[in-house]
């Protein structure tokens, strides 16, 4: 069946506005209070940590300055070794490069594509009393396997960042991502399943954490009528503005999750008896379905009949948006030489991005434009 281009773009994943964005900005406005901090950060803070059901919050300017404030609150200096997710984005390794730290590279795991315990445990093995943290991410909204994780950074001593800035609203056994470790980090970059058009948050169990990061988001400012600094800050506090747009997008957080759980499904049955498999999840979690994802049979892939970048071609043809997997940061060239630890002899994350593709995931894609999505994959085995 031909597909005709479709009009206006399919996109990955876009942002969605409603209204009441608006309302909580034109509040900003009307007050003058449009510089960082405010009103809707103060609400914004406190409105994720009690969705979340954790104690404390700071909102910051982007997910990676959170993932920063992490690695520096763990302590992370000159020489540190921090064990890192492989299959992720660059934003959640390259924070440890700021401290002048060192990134071990952990492989993931087939059954959520996330980091694997036994590879973990083999790394924390290997660097006993010199790994001076873990950060573990939550692939495409996917849980990691967060319990058998938090438990090795505790017996072997080592701080647990969560980096959950693409897993909003997900779960694993019950308890939302973004809670499990010591830090936890959530992205509100434009894609992400609520944005604020950037933004971040760190949030922790501990007071003082937060405290803590919030001194060192506004330079390091000492308790002083003058401008006086004891210690190196990031100018990293959000801006009341841009939290307006959060709290009014938090407002449909599960609405945008139904409708990315629903594109999920629907490519599941749609691509049916293809040789390919979905991003897989584990029973005990409820991912929030941010990106929808596949994987090309080994053998058929092998054999360049069907590749990752031949739909992703067909599809952009067509004016959809999709792209690879992340590529594993062991093979980035800016970290080439890193460590990377991986079990049974076989590298997990390189198969996944050599054999996978994001799909367009956009909860504005109707489903008459998901459907033709479909043909257009399913022409590419034809």
């Amino acid at each position: 069946m031909s597909i005709n281009r479709f009009k206006e773009k399919v996109w990955l994943s876009s942002p969605t506005m409603h209204g009441e964005e608006q309302q909580f900005v034109k509040e900003a406005f009307d007050t003058n209070w449009v510089a960082p901090l405010g009103k809707n950060v103060d609400e914004f803070e406190k409105e994720i940590a009690a969705y979340l059901g954790i104690s404390h919050a700071a909102a910051l300017t982007t997910g990676t300055a959170a993932l920063h404030l992490a690695v520096r609150l763990a302590g992370v200096q000159e020489g540190d070794v921090v064990l890192c997710s492989d299959l992720t984005f660059a934003a959640t390794v390259n924070p440890v490069s700021y401290e002048k730290g060192i990134q071990v590279f952990v492989d993931a795991e087939r059954d959520t594509w996330n980091i694997s315990p036994e590879a973990l445990e083999t790394a924390l093995k290997k660097y006993k009393g010199k790994a001076k943290a873990v950060i573990a991410a939550n692939l495409y909204g996917t849980p990691a396997k967060l319990d058998e994780i938090a438990d090795l950074c505790e017996r072997y001593h080592v701080a647990l960042i969560e980096d959950a800035a693409e897993s909003l609203s997900a779960t694993y056994k019950g308890r939302q991502t973004g809670t499990f470790g010591k830090y936890n980090c959530i992205s509100f970059n434009g894609n992400k399943i609520i944005t604020s058009s950037g933004g971040g948050m760190l949030l922790s169990e501990e007071e003082e954490v937060i405290k803590k990061a919030r001194f060192l988001a506004t330079q390091a400012r000492d308790a002083a009528p003058w401008y006086q600094h004891s210690e190196l800050g990031c100018n990293y506090r959000m801006s009341n503005v841009v939290a307006g747009i959060g709290r009014g997008q938090l407002l449909h957080l599960e609405e945008h999750r139904k409708k990315k759980k629903e594109i999920y499904f629907r490519y599941k049955a749609g691509l049916e008896n293809l040789p390919v498999e979905m991003n897989p999840w584990l029973e005990c979690s409820e991912p929030n379905f941010w990106l929808s994802c596949l994987t090309i049979d080994k053998k058929l892939a092998g054999s360049g009949r069907v590749t990752p970048e031949g739909i992703r071609l067909a599809l952009e043809e067509k004016n959809a948006e999709s792209r690879p997997i992340w590529k594993p940061m062991h093979l980035q060239p800016l970290y080439e030489g890193r460590d990377f630890i991986f079990v049974d002899g076989e590298d997990v994350g390189r198969d996944i991005f050599e054999r996978g593709i994001c799909l367009p995931s956009d909860i504005k894609m109707t489903e008459e434009q998901q459907e033709n999505i479909i043909s257009i994959i399913r022409g590419c085995f034809e």
